[in-house]
């Protein structure tokens, strides 16, 4: 009824994703998924809403977390890339995120250097320590890296598709995917692929915002519990491909049709709550639906 169609990973807050074929949800989201984080001076997280050319850095993470690359988007920005062994023994220090003090594992002097030049403003990379114990809130509580708050953001095409039938209609341009940073893409399956399942609910994930009532699904060897709505923010804004703003929308669309008494929501957070293996072109399983928060 429903298959995934991308899933995409975050290795460092702020930074551009990595689309991958399939990748273990840990509680804490797919592997790796903002375990690294750029901060100023202060401990202070850097975010594309004040520092859009985060978007322009390219990290890579090895599968066992050993090894990190960041690479600058564009060769000519004459950044050659640089790799690190991680450290998980430094000394911690404090880091700040939306106020809230955790903790971060300092990276060291070359990520430090690399960062501030790439960003023109001081800057260190710090890593999520083994022993990190935060909690989300949401209906479903769960655990994170350093995501905004839960630990996985899902989306459906059909959403984006509704999105971009009103952007065209306000002249608008099309907007890419990555403008809003999902972990976890869904569409309906192919005309055809159904085989005998019957027309009902066959078409679920055709309805836009279909993940606002999703409660409890699973996907592959995985589960997820709805958290909340994704509370849409300046981000969006931000053109990943030029690391730059690019214009009032999606935001000025997304308020006719979006605004909840919270603010502009679109897509839906979810908490893990049964670890596992999932990949492209895995089926999702609805289990319990609910009324959308709106």
């Amino acid at each position: 009824m429903a298959t995934v169609v991308d899933l995409i990973t975050y290795p460092v807050k702020g930074c551009a994703g990595t689309s991958v074929d399939g990748s273990h949800l840990t509680p804490a989201g797919l592997a790796h998924d903002r375990s690294f984080m750029v901060v100023g001076p202060d401990g202070v997280y850097r975010s594309q809403r004040r520092d859009p050319r985060l978007a322009l850095v390219r990290p890579t993470v090895s599968a066992d977390g050993s090894r990190l690359t960041l690479a600058a988007a564009e060769p000519e920005d004459g950044h050659g890339a640089l790799h690190l062994d991680v450290t998980t023994a430094a000394p911690r220090r404090d880091v700040d995120l939306f106020g809230t003090t955790y903790q971060g594992i300092d990276q060291g002097e070359e990520a430090a250097a690399w960062l501030t030049d790439f960003l023109g403003a001081p800057s260190r990379l710090v890593r999520v320590p083994p022993e990190h114990g935060r909690k989300t809130d949401g209906v479903t509580p769960g655990t994170s890296g350093y995501a905004d708050s839960s630990a996985v953001h899902l989306l459906s095409r059909a959403s984006v598709d509704l999105l971009h039938t009103r952007l065209t209609g306000r002249g608008a341009p099309l907007l890419a995917m990555d403008r809003f940073r999902p972990n976890i893409v869904i569409d309906s399956l192919p005309e055809g692929a159904q085989g005998d399942r019957g027309a009902q609910g066959a078409d679920w994930a055709a309805e836009p915002h279909v993940e606002d009532r999703i409660r409890r699904a699973a996907i592959g060897a995985a589960e997820l519990g709805y958290a909340k709505l994704a509370v849409r923010c300046a981000v969006t804004l931000v053109d990943q491909e030029a690391g730059a703003r690019g214009g009032p929308e999606p935001l000025r669309t997304l308020a006719t049709y979006r605004r909840a008494p919270f603010g502009i929501v679109f897509g839906a957070k979810f908490a893990v709550t049964r670890p596992g293996k999932l990949s492209v072109g895995d089926e999702v399983a609805v289990a319990e639906w609910g009324e959308a928060e709106r």
